[in-house]
């Protein structure tokens, strides 16, 4: 049996991937009966498209995969709180349960700078949303990529 942990780490190794490449490292996986049926991380600047957000991906894969737009017996786990476009995916492909590691200050729609459960009319989907899930390691990876990459632009700035 997995738990919230466990599909959580796995989401911060697509993050990790997105780090490799120099992507902001944001991952996602959606889960159904158990099972990681899709996982995808951010892949904006490799495809230079502003929807190419992990959770865009993942959602779109699971999509492909089960031949359907309604994901409403599905859970998807993101190390990031969505934004704004995000959260209307999720919210249009009927998601059941959203679990996010870390909170975004700048442009979480959720719970952050959006409250969309107080939202009426999109505060049916997902039934359930669960924050902080592994927050410290979510967090973790997006601050030290920001930091790495203000270090190497002020660096390149002096020579």
């Amino acid at each position: 049996m997995n738990t919230e942990n466990e599909y959580m780490r796995e989401a911060l190794k697509e993050a990790y991937k997105a780090k490799k490449i120099d992507e902001v490292p944001i991952g996602a996986v959606v889960v159904r009966d158990g099972e990681i049926i899709a996982r995808a991380h951010n892949m904006k600047e490799h495809d230079q498209l502003a929807s190419s957000h992990a959770e865009h991906i993942a959602l779109t894969k699971a999509q492909k995969i089960l031949g359907t737009w309604n994901l409403q017996d599905c859970d998807l786990y993101v190390t990031l709180e969505p934004c704004m476009m995000c959260t209307g995916l999720i919210q249009l492909s009927r998601i059941r349960r959203l679990y996010y590691g870390t909170s975004d200050p700048k442009g979480g729609c959720l719970e952050t700078v959006i409250h969309v459960k107080q939202i009426p009319h999109l505060n049916t989907y997902p039934k359930e949303i669960y924050a902080d899930i592994m927050k410290e390691k979510c967090s973790e990876i997006l601050t030290t990529f920001f930091k790495e990459k203000r270090n190497r632009n002020k660096h390149k700035n002096h020579t």
